[in-house]
């Protein structure tokens, strides 16, 4: 799962602003980053509804195939977040925000369909998705508060992301499964990625990029939500 690795260019980030204007940068950040929660929210139901699309995904989770699925994922959210950060066109910055939802809620449909239909536990998904609000309510409280710049975390962002992709490539073509310590990692790692851009919102972003830092924020909620709910899943017995 990708992250934003934001350039704000010549133009002045957020925090040079009013703090009018930095309350209304965040407020826009925000309201988009619920838009896109919404919006994954009622594509993820119009997947799971759909028996074509649903048998698809799961067809594609096996060997191969799922090695194939995350390459898909990957180009699919490096494009739509090289489409926010670079365009100018409002339209298009809305279009790669569409396209990475999308992208998710079909990446989606194999853990919920594991946790509503196999483990036949429907609350593992309200209480991952509570405990990944929790999480990121209070880090982000944490970067509002203290007013730091989380800068420095990209380094261990940018490496641990680049380990955690060649384990799961690793673990997909010689069959092992990374374990339970391989997802408190990776939620460590969602962790570090909020807090980084959350920070990003004032310290690198400028004004008219809201979308593109809504987009970096969804992506790490995301991340944070899936292994959440592979933890969760775990601890079922199941």
């Amino acid at each position: 799962m990708e992250h934003i690795n934001p350039m704000s260019g010549m133009a002045l980030p957020v925090s040079a602003g009013t703090d009018e204007q930095q309350a209304a940068f965040i407020k826009k950040t925000y309201a988009h980053v619920a838009l896109a929660v919404l919006g994954f929210v009622m594509v993820e139901y119009v997947f799971l509804s759909t028996p074509i699309i649903t048998n698809l995904a799961l067809s594609l989770t096996q060997g191969w195939s799922w090695l194939i699925m995350l390459g898909i994922f990957m180009f699919a959210t490096t494009m739509a977040e090289n489409w926010a950060m670079s365009s100018t066109d409002r339209n298009m910055q809305y279009a790669a925000l569409l396209l990475y939802v999308v992208a998710q809620a079909f990446i989606f449909i194999p853990l919920l369909y594991i946790a509503i239909n196999v483990i036949g536990d429907a609350s593992i998904v309200f209480n991952a998705g509570m405990l990944t609000l929790a999480l990121f309510s209070g880090l982000t409280a944490i970067v509002f508060f203290t007013g730091k710049d989380f800068s420095f975390l990209r380094n261990f962002i940018a490496i641990g992301g680049m380990m955690a992709k060649a384990l799961i490539v690793l673990g997909i073509l010689f069959g092992f499964t990374l374990g339970l310590f391989f997802s408190f990692a990776m939620v460590a790692l969602a962790a570090a990625s909020i807090l980084y851009q959350t920070s990003n919102m004032l310290h690198v972003y400028n004004q008219d990029q809201y979308v593109a830092a809504s987009l970096g924020l969804f992506a790490s909620l995301m991340l944070m939500l899936w292994y959440i709910m592979q933890i969760l899943m775990s601890f079922s017995g199941d």
